[in-house]
């Protein structure tokens, strides 16, 4: 089935690498025209061109999503170029490990700015903007299994993926009492191949140490025996923003070859 997101248009935050390059990257397979944001210009500038060497159509912005001015100004951009804006997939994330008791308040809260402030910001400044089309749209915030079951070294992006979590639901409510046909849901990734490993299991990290062993890792964890790829958190998101999850809102969308239920 192709074209299942055709003539739609998405943005995507943090989408220059990882789970939101494949977002962007699928969205885009299927007909979206899509907004790809981060602060990695260079990766960011990368995945459009990839896109468009695809046949499908996507541009980038340099956006700090902690920013409310700069989310302000990205959806005037959008609203100009395009018109309306049917979905949006909260990506962009970062994971400070450690224990609580050694944690900074800064590092705290600067893990809280990007995950947890950032989705609220451009949930808060995107619906004005899907509601003007009258057609609906779709909100995709991600989670992560953390935003399910703790960990004793992830105390504080557990925090921020569980806030995560229930503020879906919440937004979710307030969209649906308003009737504007703007659904809102969750994405909750396990052990999935990307980047932001290097700084869970290697904090601190230089280019010098081995990256970890999410194969091992995955086989004594995980009840599938396998680590996850962006593509599998990619076909969630696209199933999410497509038509056929009409009838979804308020859901959370587990995809961890059965991590978070081990």
């Amino acid at each position: 089935m192709a074209g299942r997101v055709e003539g739609k248009v998405a943005l995507v935050t943090g989408g220059a690498s990882g789970i939101g390059r494949g977002c962007a990257e699928k969205l885009a397979a299927e007909g979206a025209t899509v907004v790809v944001t981060d602060m990695q210009d260079d990766k960011g500038a990368e995945t459009v061109v990839a896109i468009a060497k695809s046949g499908g159509h996507a541009e980038y912005l340099h956006h700090d999503a902690t920013d409310e001015a700069a989310w302000e100004s990205v959806i005037a951009q959008l609203k100009a170029r395009h018109g309306r804006l049917d979905i949006l997939v909260n990506n962009a994330g970062i994971a400070i490990p450690g224990s609580v008791i050694e944690m900074s308040l800064a590092d705290w809260r600067k893990q809280t700015a990007i995950n947890l402030d950032g989705v609220f910001l451009g949930t808060k400044h995107s619906i004005p903007l899907m509601r003007l089309s009258g057609d609906g749209g779709s909100i995709i915030n991600m989670s992560s299994v953390a935003g399910l079951k703790g960990s004793a070294i992830l105390a504080g992006y557990c925090a921020t993926k569980g806030g995560v979590r229930l503020f879906t639901k919440a937004v979710a409510m307030e969209c649906a009492n308003a009737k504007d046909g703007i659904r809102v849901n969750s994405v909750h990734p396990g052990i999935i191949e990307t980047p932001i490993w290097l700084s869970i299991l290697n904090p601190g990290a230089t280019g010098t140490n081995a990256p970890p062993d999410l194969d091992a890792m995955s086989n004594m964890a995980v009840p599938l025996g396998v680590k996850g790829y962006p593509e599998d958190i990619a076909n969630g998101v696209l199933w999410l923003a497509s038509d056929e999850s009409r009838y979804v809102t308020g859901a959370e969308l587990v995809i961890d070859g059965g991590l978070s239920v081990r």
